[in-house]
């Protein structure tokens, strides 16, 4: 347990300063509130600020600064590393600010730096409105988007961070600033996909599109011993698949007793998930080609809301789990590439792992590479390697698995990944340059410009997580 070096009184000032809860190691809630999602994450901060608005923020911020706190910053607690917590710092919880407000004619969404996708669909699905989000709704739209975000609707609209209109944030110093295109536009470049650690951003500001409240979904499972065979018809499809549907493969057991009969239960799996975003009707014809790659194991595609449709995966990623997830942008999906993806998917050591191929293109690359501090854009697919699992004596059969897919796939790839699918981001500094290439030194200049004595750092604690 953290032992505070910092004075009661001290303690006590700050926590009158703050509208929110002010946690210290020796309160009741403290091992609540330091649990994040991932199983496998075990820090213990010294205070946990929740913060209520920006004032509680900007107090908390300045309370780091002048007691030598490194600062961790938690939205959803979602990021598979852990970062949302750290060991002997503050960890600033924006779990209480979950405001969303929509503006339907300007087609416009502010959100708070503590909401869940759920929170965002919620809202502007009330007026048939979307902007990209992931593909779990529990997860939170600040760690997300600054690390890119890839959802289901990535084809089409583009990245969460591509839909940004401005952000609002406190800096190291305890400045609240405003970016955008045409104000702090060197900041805004940054936070959109350079992966946060230069303040903690307490507001987004989305461009939203039409989508739903109805969406043509595709959910069609084949068996594991035709993923070869599924995954070459898959590259085929994508390749001519109209913007508007975005789409993923995942292959694995999925051991889920109330979607399979018994005597496939336990057997390897090729399943093929995404949406068409656009009038229904359009959209279940456009699908149709995952749907006829043979007799399926299982098929729940259909017409479904838009916003259920954005919880399917919920229920498959239970808080307290245990997650270690690694990623790689892909040259292509090659012979070879699936030959090797085919043969990890069979090797993993848990049933409930997947490797999974996100397909990427379209709207993605419609933004210049130099607009946006994410990297990514030239890729055609992401490969996902998520290891999932329950019983920590498993830890390091799991963890392994992953980083040896990954040292093999490597060939596939120019070594760059999805900054929300980093594993404990081993390597460092390196493998963060070799994933930003070019951009890397320009995230370097505004580190250094607006976090100088480094307080924020989401990856500083990263390689300490097991």
């Amino acid at each position: 347990m953290a032992q505070s070096p910092i004075g009661d009184e001290r303690i006590e000032r700050f926590r009158t300063g703050v509208h929110g809860d002010v946690i210290p190691s020796d309160d009741d809630d403290y091992d609540d509130a330091r649990a994040v999602w991932n199983g496998i994450i075990d820090k213990y901060p010294t205070l946990i600020a929740r913060c209520r608005g920006v004032a509680d923020v900007i107090r908390a911020v300045e309370f780091a600064r002048e007691n030598d706190l490194h600062v961790a910053v938690r939205g959803g607690g979602h990021n598979v590393a852990g970062t949302a917590v750290c060991d002997d710092g503050l960890v600033i919880d924006l779990s209480e600010m979950r405001g969303v407000r929509v503006d339907p004619e300007e087609r416009t969404a502010w959100v708070q730096g503590g909401a869940a996708w759920a929170d965002v669909d919620h809202e502007t699905q009330a007026f048939g409105l979307a902007t990209p989000g992931g593909v779990v709704s529990k997860t939170g739209v600040g760690g997300l988007t600054l690390g890119g975000g890839i959802g289901h609707l990535r084809c089409k609209y583009g990245l969460s961070c591509d839909n940004l209109r401005s952000v609002d944030i406190v800096t190291a110093d305890g400045r609240y600033l405003t970016a955008t295109v045409d104000e702090n536009e060197e900041l805004f470049w940054g936070l959109r996909g350079g992966g946060g650690g230069l303040g903690v951003v307490t507001g987004f500001e989305f461009e939203l599109h039409p989508v739903g409240p109805e969406v043509a979904t595709c959910f069609v499972l084949y068996p594991g011993e035709r993923a070869a065979e599924c995954l070459r018809a898959y590259r085929e499809y994508v390749a001519t698949a109209p913007d508007e549907v975005t789409t993923l493969s995942s292959t694995g057991v999925m051991p889920d007793e109330g979607l399979f009969p018994g005597d496939v239960v336990d057997e390897l799996k090729i399943g093929f998930l995404g949406c068409y975003a656009g009038p229904p009707e359009e959209g279940e014809e456009a699908l149709a080609p995952l749907r006829e790659l043979g007799d399926p194991i299982a098929d729940f595609s259909g017409t479904m809301p838009y916003a259920e449709f954005q919880q399917t995966f919920d229920e498959d990623y239970p808080d307290g789990m245990r997650y270690y997830w690694k990623s790689l942008y892909l040259d292509g999906l090659t012979e070879s590439a699936i030959d090797r993806i085919c043969y990890w998917a069979e090797t993993a050591p848990s049933p409930l792992s997947t490797v999974d191929i996100w397909e990427l293109g379209g709207a993605i690359t419609d933004i210049d590479p130099e607009e946006s501090a994410f990297v990514g854009r030239h890729a055609p697919f992401l490969l996902g390697i998520e290891a999932n699992w329950e019983d920590s004596a498993n830890d390091e059969a799991n963890v392994e698995w992953v980083r040896d897919c990954v040292a093999d796939t490597r060939q596939f790839s120019d070594g760059s990944f999805y900054l929300n699918f980093p594993g404990f981001f081993e390597g460092g500094e390196a493998a963060l340059e070799t994933t930003f290439g070019a951009a890397y030194e320009r995230l370097i200049a505004l580190k250094d410009e607006y976090d100088p004595a480094d307080l924020f750092d989401p990856n500083r604690d990263a390689n300490s997580a097991n």
